[in-house]
């Protein structure tokens, strides 16, 4: 199975690290971001990781060249930062059959494998790690609607969140997500938003599963997340 590596972002709240670098190759825990990323997916299995670059791309690039362990990797461009599914789209063209796809500032210890598992079993066309949040929480991102245990909706930063289950960054996908962000209309930020993108398959009657979030998962978006992070992986901690 193929990953997709979400990596274009400028990490502008990292700063001064990233006035000369791209945020995945800022030090966390003394290793790139990106090889903590790309080392949780090779431990998955997976065959290919589609990076997809953008501010500073070439320096990921010269980094890490055409492979991670044994891992190939391919680079597409996403030069202008439009959304995650903007960025899902510039990797079409190379991805063949179900992937996953893991954000390339998240940092996890988790039960990923649980949620390919998850998704092969149902023959999902999208199946997402989720966390239960607080509800105020809930109002920021992606928040999954249910009637009972099954997935109904995936609403983004609602004023009145219909859960508190959230999405956390890693997804196993069928090709059909790829029509679906093509018929995202960006939202008032400009973006094409990937929680749009799967609410699009549920509405064509399309099958999405969630799987509960085991361990945990940092987004890496401040000196405070590194710290974070530096401090989980000393501890050797899973929760």
């Amino acid at each position: 199975m193929q990953a997709v590596v979400p990596a274009a972002g400028e990490g502008t709240r990292l700063r001064p690290r990233t006035a000369d670098r791209p945020k995945g190759l800022v030090e966390v825990a003394g290793r790139p971001l990106l090889s903590h990323v790309f080392g949780t997916l090779v431990d998955l299995g997976v065959s290919e990781i589609v990076v997809v670059v953008g501010y500073r791309g070439e320096a990921i690039r010269e980094h890490y060249g055409d492979r991670f362990a044994d891992t190939s990797l391919t680079y597409v461009r996403q030069d202008e930062r439009l959304g995650l599914a903007h960025a899902l789209l510039q990797a079409d063209p190379h991805v063949e059959d179900d992937f996953v796809c893991l954000n390339g500032d998240n940092v996890c210890r988790a039960n990923l494998g649980a949620v390919l598992d998850r998704h092969r079993e149902a023959d999902a066309d999208a199946t997402s790690l989720v966390d239960d949040v607080s509800r105020e929480r809930a109002t920021e991102g992606g928040v999954f609607e249910f009637d009972g245990e099954e997935v109904v909706g995936l609403v983004e930063k609602p004023a009145e969140p219909p859960s508190t289950r959230v999405p956390r960054g890693f997804y196993v996908f069928s090709e059909r997500i790829f029509d679906a962000c093509r018929l995202v209309t960006p939202a008032d930020t400009g973006e094409y938003e990937l929680s749009d993108a799967v609410d699009l398959l549920l509405s064509a009657g399309r099958t999405v599963k969630t799987v509960p979030l085991e361990g945990w998962v940092r987004n890496v978006n401040t000196p405070a997340d590194i710290e974070w992070v530096a401090q989980r992986l000393e501890d050797g901690s899973s929760q």
